[in-house]
């Protein structure tokens, strides 16, 4: 896995995690496109990082699947403030230098690896 990706991807989940609304917008690229349980988009930092302080969301990375030079699935343990019980979702990240520019929450490992082989396909055809 190259270095630079899976930095990328640290220091977005450490921005998240803090929480600090100055770190996650640095951590993402202008857009970044996002997918959850609300919706698909393409946002800027700032909204990324209004949606970090909103939400409350902690994400613990428990296993890392790399795609290509570029795309990498990270398996998590999701918690929020107004739930204690932990829940296992996956994210196909997109980096682009040392920025996250896409970050696609997926319910599943299996789903959010098939997402990815799609988004390696067509980055390829292009």
């Amino acid at each position: 896995m190259q270095t630079d990706l899976r930095a990328a991807v640290e220091e977005w989940h450490a921005s998240v995690n803090s929480a600090d609304p100055e770190r996650s917008a640095q951590a993402v690229g202008d857009p970044i496109v996002v997918l959850g349980p609300k919706g698909a988009g393409s946002i800027t930092p700032a909204q990324f990082s209004e949606w970090v302080q909103r939400s409350g969301i902690q994400l613990l990375p428990r296993s890392w699947h790399p795609v290509n030079d570029r795309l990498i699935v990270v398996e998590e343990d999701a918690t929020w403030p107004q739930s204690t019980a932990e829940t296992r979702v996956a994210t196909v990240f997109r980096v682009s230098g040392t920025k996250v520019t896409a970050a696609l929450r997926l319910p599943d490992l299996e789903s959010a690896l098939e997402l990815a082989q799609v988004c390696r396909e067509m980055a390829a055809s292009e």
